[in-house]
């Protein structure tokens, strides 16, 4: 067959299967994601040599250890999709989730009802553990999905869409409820794109070219999982021994991910003693720094920082550092530079960091606390799907309730409307 044929095959029977799993129960569903969870625990060996293939590819084609690290199925990676379905199971259904009720002067009962999606498109990049959250979450909230990731990530993919389509036959739901793009072609993508009969919206979530191109190209709604470029303000009365934790919590524990920190800004009034003490940090932590000219004074190794450094998201021991003046001033360069995901502010002034909170205009937005606690499991949503950075209809995290929508349903006893 051909791509196009494949494609389109596979789109007409999510739409199909998407009736199937819409109607099913909540224990069904909870029966094919524990199954999953155990596939994936008894056939480990199998999926981490699949994904040695990939890294191995990844390697000879000079892709960056961040990605590579992206890339890695190690064992604590099994162990978190594992827990990531388990969590899920245990998670409330919300299908069917009466959210208002309402009688009407005509005698009409008025209800919104939780109702799934659809079918949901998702293109990803690198990380193959997105392959289990997406589809745990889209199953749990009565969603059919087509995964397509990257070439990168073959056949890592494939081994663990076969843990997905092995479960659900095995449990009684079609295996077209959740389907992997069996093709590295990238004209695949540009079919699925085309799909507007069969599937209700697209999800891309990769490097920042990925989202552009979808959002150009798809006649399908989009809901963007934008760049992370996230901000760090360490305000002029911010607890400096915290503040130093925050910064490296937020660049060095994985800086190939999204809700790492990209940009630091530090209130000059404590700029001459925070930077020299984060600085070396940094420095003993291997993160290259490129600092404004106020930076550069405390900080002389630091490389100079140029236009382009203030809205690139690096994915690496990468980051830019500017000084400010005032919290307004940090909130200006933000809300000229950011991407909508997050933003942080340390400080100890309450009053400081409600108007932060207020101004701040991304999906998640922590006082005194590291960004990467941007993320469903840490906010408290189970697995999450992707991380939306427009407003239309998920701001965040997306779990559960983000894959749903809501259709009203009336009762009446014959009234007619005058």
């Amino acid at each position: 067959m051909t791509v196009e044929a494949t494609v389109v095959g596979m789109a007409r029977q999510a739409k199909k299967a998407a009736r199937k799993v819409a109607a099913a129960t909540t224990d069904q569903k909870n029966r094919v994601l524990s199954s999953i969870a155990d596939k994936i625990e008894i056939r480990s060996v199998a999926i981490q040599a699949e994904n040695r293939k990939d890294i191995e590819r990844a390697r000879e084609m000079g892709i960056s250890p961040a990605m590579i690290d992206r890339l890695t199925i190690t064992d604590s990676t099994i162990s978190s999709m594992v827990g990531g379905l388990r969590d899920v199971v245990a998670l409330p259904d919300p299908v069917g989730e009466i959210t208002s009720t309402e009688k009407r002067p005509s005698g009409i009962q008025v209800s919104r009802v939780r109702i799934p999606l659809g079918v949901i498109g998702m293109i990803y990049e690198s990380r193959p553990n997105v392959t289990i959250d997406a589809a745990g979450l889209c199953l749990k909230a009565g969603n059919a999905i087509i995964l397509r990731g990257g070439s990168e990530a073959f056949h890592s993919n494939s081994a663990l869409a076969a843990c997905i389509t092995d479960a659900l036959e095995q449990n009684g739901l079609p295996k077209e409820v959740v389907q992997l793009i069996p093709m590295r072609d990238r004209e695949a993508v540009n079919v699925l794109l085309k799909q507007e009969d069969f599937i209700d919206v697209m999800i891309p979530r990769g490097g920042e070219g990925l989202i552009r191109f979808v959002t150009a190209n798809s006649l399908i709604p989009v809901l963007k999982h934008y760049k992370g470029v996230c901000h760090v303000y360490v305000d002029a009365e911010a607890d400096l021994e915290k503040a130093k934790a925050i910064c490296l919590n937020s660049k060095v524990q994985r800086p190939g991910v999204c809700n790492a920190m990209e940009t630091l800004l530090v209130h000059k009034d404590v700029a001459a003693t925070y930077l020299p003490l984060v600085g070396a940090a940094f420095q003993e932590a291997g993160v290259t720094l490129k600092g404004c000219p106020e930076t550069r004074k405390y900080l002389p190794w630091a490389e100079e920082a140029v236009e382009a450094d203030w809205p690139a998201e690096y994915l690496d021991l990468i980051l830019a550092v500017k000084v400010v003046t005032s919290v307004d001033e940090a909130l200006d360069h933000i809300a000229a530079y950011h991407s909508g995901h997050t933003e942080a502010i340390v400080t100890t002034n309450e009053a400081t960091a409600r108007h932060f909170v207020q101004e701040a205009d991304s999906s998640a937005v922590m006082v005194n606390a590291s960004t990467r606690f941007n993320d469903g499991g840490e906010l408290g949503l189970g697995a999450e799907i992707g991380i939306s950075t427009s407003k239309l209809h998920a701001f965040g995290p997306m779990g559960l309730e983000e894959l749903t929508s809501r259709k009203f349903v009336v009762y009446g006893d014959g009234q007619v409307r005058q």
